[in-house]
């Protein structure tokens, strides 16, 4: 099915009323835990002409277009470019896992400069990010026993911790359960391949795990994303803002 978005994008991305930079598949496909039905999340960047931004009317920064295609719902999300280069300077990982997302629909060479900026965007503290975001997942988790909200605590965790000690986002849960060097008492459960297969085969449902073994394990992955970010060899701030405001400048200018 991913295989095949670059095609049924064309007139989509055609459609728009300005141009789009990029669009990338975000969601359950990028972090390896898609269903059957799961839908199809797309995220991207337009870029706003000169005079949107230069009259009295409050330009519209945020677009949304949502469709069906073979019963499975798609939606393209789309930021302006100078409201998402703010999202990136705002330690929000979320949009940062769009722009480097492997799975590309619809790119340009301005997408490719802005994915080569990126790192200059990442600090220590995108750590809050992600402990944030499992805190809201495991609460929802808490309140269902959905399998869904477990996934996504253990994928930002585990997300968390690779980002502090490689400075590099991955958001692939497969990937990070070879990737991430974990100490024995904190090893990876090994009953997350099974929830990830479970998950494949329903969007929705209970996650079949001890509850009490599962708050253990959420709690161990806190300290050692805490442990990570206090080692970490990010900066404190971000160092791209200048060539990130130039780059904005530049692009627009361009059209």
């Amino acid at each position: 099915m991913i295989d095949a978005l670059d095609t049924d994008l064309a007139p989509v991305i055609a459609e728009q009323p300005d141009p789009v930079l990029f669009a990338t598949v975000s969601g359950a496909h990028l972090y390896g835990f898609p269903s059957r039905d799961s839908d199809v999340d797309l995220r991207g960047v337009h870029l706003l002409p000169v005079t949107a931004l230069l009259g009295l009317r409050e330009p519209r920064e945020t677009r949304t277009r949502m469709w069906e295609r073979d019963g499975v719902e798609m939606d393209l999300v789309t930021h302006d470019l100078r409201k998402f280069v703010r999202l990136m300077l705002r330690r929000n990982g979320y949009v940062l896992e769009q722009l480097l997302s492997p799975l590309v629909v619809h790119t340009t060479d301005a997408h490719r400069e802005l994915a080569a900026l990126a790192p200059g965007v990442l600090t220590r503290h995108h750590a809050h990010h992600y402990r944030g975001f499992a805190n809201t997942q495991w609460r929802l988790f808490e309140k269902t026993g959905d399998l869904k909200p477990l996934l996504y605590t253990f994928r930002v965790l585990l997300t968390g911790v690779h980002l502090m000690r490689s400075g590099e986002v991955q958001a692939h849960l497969p990937t990070l359960l070879g990737e991430v060097n974990l100490p024995a008492e904190v090893a990876v459960p090994a009953y997350l391949p099974g929830l990830i297969a479970a998950k494949a085969e329903r969007e929705h449902g209970s996650a079949d795990v001890d509850h009490a073994r599962v708050r253990a394990d959420v709690g161990k992955l806190h300290a050692l994303l805490d442990e990570a970010q206090d080692d970490s060899a990010l900066p404190d701030a971000p160092r791209a803002y200048d060539a990130l405001h130039d780059f904005v400048v530049r692009v627009r200018l361009e059209g």
